[in-house]
């Protein structure tokens, strides 16, 4: 036994593997279990927003050792050595493929890109040979989302065939989550309303919108992850009787005023739609 274990100031996993005492639980937890952390685990551990459930333990292991837990795989892509007990973002994205949902994934994605302010095509680099499956995705995230309910929303709402703008700026109230035509949806996160100022400051924003013409549709963390088919026949009740399309002269030059500020701000995405739904949103 090495005179540090002896000594207590490592913590030996397994072969050729220790850990200061105080390392963290579910990496050792995997590297005693023949692997590294990997897939949502890793993701988690990088402060990454990832979407609730998805319980156990993540790990990708080599196939010469064995271990209690199932491993991780990619869709594509050869085993990489592992060099650390948790896996680097892009590598643990690409063992998260087949743990995580298209919509799941796609805002893990968002919030690396936001994170780091990498684009698109970095991430199509660090995930080079990933598969087919991988490449769909990335051409959907949006580094410009904030959070990740405001990410699975925008990506259910496309699927469901609306014009989606991503973080619209609103004269006289600022960045919104999202924009269909003048209805504006703001994706609340499960810490969003935990100051009194923060709460209020939405507010005063609602109120300043209602005023200059848009609508306002705020959605929390359970509505978005838990109560979905709710939110969907809300938003299809409001655009269906086309309360979102700016029909007066004064609507119209504020979704003009809006779509130039966005765009102009640095805000549009790399090689994305830019947002600009004018043809769908008024009439």
């Amino acid at each position: 036994m090495p005179e540090p274990v002896r000594g207590g100031s490592l913590v030996r996993l397994r072969a050729g593997w220790f850990a200061l005492p105080a390392h963290d639980e579910r990496a050792a937890a995997a590297v005693r279990d023949g692997g590294v952390l990997t897939c949502v685990d890793a993701l988690r551990f990088h402060e990454l927003w990832v979407p609730p459930g998805h319980c156990g333990l993540h790990l990708r292991r080599s196939t010469n050792l064995t271990g209690v837990n199932v491993a991780c795989r990619p869709f594509g892509g050869s085993l990489r050595t592992a060099t650390r007990a948790v896996d680097p973002v892009p590598v643990a994205l690409a063992y998260a493929a087949r743990c995580l949902s298209d919509e799941e994934w796609i805002a893990v994605g968002d919030s690396y890109l936001n994170l780091t302010g990498k684009t698109r095509a970095d991430l199509r680099s660090e995930l080079r040979g990933a598969g087919r499956t991988v490449e769909r995705r990335i051409a959907k995230t949006d580094r410009r989302a904030q959070s990740g309910t405001e990410s699975i929303a925008r990506v259910r709402l496309r699927s469901a065939g609306f014009d989606v703008t991503v973080q619209p700026y609103v004269e006289g109230v600022g960045w919104a989550d999202l924009r269909i035509g003048r209805l504006l949806i703001e994706c609340d996160s499960v810490l969003h309303h935990a100051t009194r100022t923060g709460y209020a400051n939405d507010r005063r924003r609602d109120r300043r919108a209602l005023v200059d013409g848009w609508l306002t549709l705020r959605l929390t963390y359970d509505d978005v992850l838990y109560g979905w088919d709710a939110v969907l026949a809300d938003i299809k009740a409001v655009t269906a009787r086309d309360r979102h399309r700016a029909r007066s002269a004064k609507h119209r030059a504020m979704l003009q005023r809006s779509v130039l500020m966005s765009t102009g701000e640095g805000t549009s995405p790399e090689d994305g739609s830019d947002g600009t739904d004018l043809s769908t949103a008024v009439d």
